[in-house]
């Protein structure tokens, strides 16, 4: 195994103080892409949960992307790029997201506040993956990320995963009932029903969720 696929795998594994050895060594590493696919350390920190590992990358303050100050909330560093070049807004990162999937998706508001008020699209869907910014902050359980995009007319009743479950399911199979709510309030189908048929009713009474089984029948559940 090489040094540069060691390097990602201590980023990747939260060993802060085997990072900080590597970089002592080759402050290149800070440039490096993951072998597998291609991300920058920052990237890998953020999505593996590595808070520790990621504070210590970003303290040198590396010259970050579009993509990057995204997901890692640096609101500053998103304006900074945007404002300079507006297509931003829609530049799509190598794992298929544009700034704004990817800031909802890590819980940022406030870069998501920025993005939406230069118009990004609140509705892009990831062609591969048919995610968009609103099922992202949803199965993170981001409440305040997910009420910024209702209000900015993301669609509550959305399907993805092939048709399979709509924002609603997502949240109920979480047991997030402040999503639930906010979801049901902007719209959402009390009665959308999965691709097995299994109505929203009938899973949230699976999981026995009372919260949730009480807001989709005031909001006209059925079995």
């Amino acid at each position: 195994m090489g040094a540069t696929e060691e390097f990602f795998e201590a980023v990747q594994a939260g060993q802060a103080a085997k990072v900080e050895e590597f970089l002592q060594r080759a402050r290149s590493l800070l440039a490096a892409k993951s072998p597998r696919r291609g991300f920058s350390p920052v990237v890998v920190a953020a999505y593996y949960g590595q808070p520790g590992v990621l504070e210590m990358l970003l303290r040198p303050h590396p010259d970050l992307d579009v993509h990057e100050a995204a997901l890692v909330g640096d609101a500053g560093r998103v304006r900074e790029l945007v404002e300079r070049k507006p297509e931003l807004l829609g530049a799509i990162s190598g794992d298929g997201f544009p700034p704004l999937g990817l800031a909802a998706y890590m819980g940022r508001p406030e870069v998501v506040r920025y993005l939406l008020s230069r118009g990004a699209d609140a509705n892009y869907a990831a062609p591969e993956t048919s995610f968009t910014a609103l099922t992202g902050a949803v199965s993170n359980g981001h409440e305040d990320v997910v009420r910024i995009l209702l209000e900015h007319g993301a669609k509550a009743n959305y399907h993805y995963e092939g048709g399979k479950l709509t924002p609603l399911h997502a949240a109920i199979m979480e047991g997030r009932v402040g999503i639930v709510k906010l979801l049901l309030e902007h719209g959402a189908d009390a009665n959308a029903k999965m691709a097995t048929g299994q109505s929203a009713l009938a899973l949230a009474e699976g999981k026995k969720i009372p919260p949730i089984i009480d807001l989709l029948r005031k909001h006209g559940a059925r079995p």
